[in-house]
């Protein structure tokens, strides 16, 4: 039998990808796994947007597999991504990678392998007395900065030095972990203009505070997750741990997380125009394209790979 293609539905936050991966899943008989850097976390919903009612059924992989709190990385995700690839096709179904963290997506696609990187408790030490803005240049000075999320937070920053610098001083690992692209990939973008995402971005940002994200957030400090955790998560975890733990106030809270998803979904589309430059076509669909329409498009971009 012809192994099926890897197909990867992808595009920025509020594009719609999730409920167009269930339609496409629908109709080749696929298992979705989730390329969504957050929604790893069990706990983490409302502000992931994991909306685990719209699977309807269909099986999915890589959400809520590991605790609130942890730092999950990206030698993780490749490992756990080739597991699952593994299971799905072992059933004789299709692999359909949906999500929108492009550095994921990206990676998979790059046919990328990692070797674990351990920490380096001296480093970390020597570093902490750094700014955000002085680890950036830091790092900078060591690769080019293609992933915005390593410069999000210092120990964001400071975890990524470690990664280059462990592959400074053991070059065969970084040999090692060369790529080898994926020819078998059709890879599919959800095309939403600016005023439409920007508009679906402020409705679903409402949404989600009327259903409940403030006590979401509450609740996973009441379990113990630190708030300097939440916080290395960005965005909804961010803004609405600052704000419970009283740092800002409730306007600034909502305005600045409205502003920083917009920005967020500008640093997306950023992503995805390097990414088809640096590593794979993206076919780009309309949003709003008719469901019956969209799959039988990407039935017909499977048949052609």
């Amino acid at each position: 039998m012809e192994r099926s293609p890897l197909v990867v539905i992808t595009g920025p936050t509020a594009s719609g990808k999730t409920r167009r991966a269930v339609d496409v899943a629908r109709a080749v008989g696929a298992e979705i796994i989730s390329a969504d850097s957050r929604q790893i976390y069990r706990g983490m919903d409302l502000g992931t947007g994991k909306d685990l009612d719209e699977y309807d059924g269909v099986p999915y992989h890589l959400i809520d597999i590991a605790p609130a709190g942890y730092k999950y990385n990206l030698f993780e995700y490749l490992r756990d991504f080739d597991l699952a690839e593994a299971d799905v096709r072992s059933r004789g179904h299709v692999p359909l990678l949906c999500g929108g963290t492009g550095l994921y997506v990206e990676s998979v696609l790059k046919g990328l392998h990692l070797p674990e990187v351990p920490a380096d408790a001296e480093l970390r030490r020597e570093l902490a007395a750094f700014s955000l803005e002085e680890l950036t240049a830091m790092l900078a000075s060591m690769k080019n900065l293609h992933n915005t999320t390593d410069v999000d937070t210092p120990q964001r920053a400071i975890r990524a030095i470690e990664i280059a610098r462990f592959y400074e001083a053991h070059p065969e690992a970084a040999c090692a972990a060369a790529p080898s692209p994926r020819a078998d990939a059709v890879v599919v973008g959800v095309d939403i203009p600016r005023d439409a995402r920007r508009a679906r971005i402020s409705a679903r940002l409402k949404a989600r505070f009327e259903a409940g994200m403030t006590g979401e957030v509450e609740a996973l400090l009441a379990s113990g997750v630190a708030p300097d955790d939440l916080i290395y998560y960005g965005l909804e975890y961010k803004y609405i741990t600052l704000y419970v733990t009283g740092r800002i106030s409730r306007q600034e809270m909502y305005s600045g997380l409205e502003t920083a998803i917009h920005q967020f979904a500008k640093r997306q589309m950023t992503w995805f125009r390097g990414m088809e430059r640096r590593c794979h076509a993206i076919h780009w669909l309309p949003y709003d394209m008719p469901a019956d329409e969209f799959v039988a498009e990407v039935i017909r971009l499977m048949k052609n790979a």
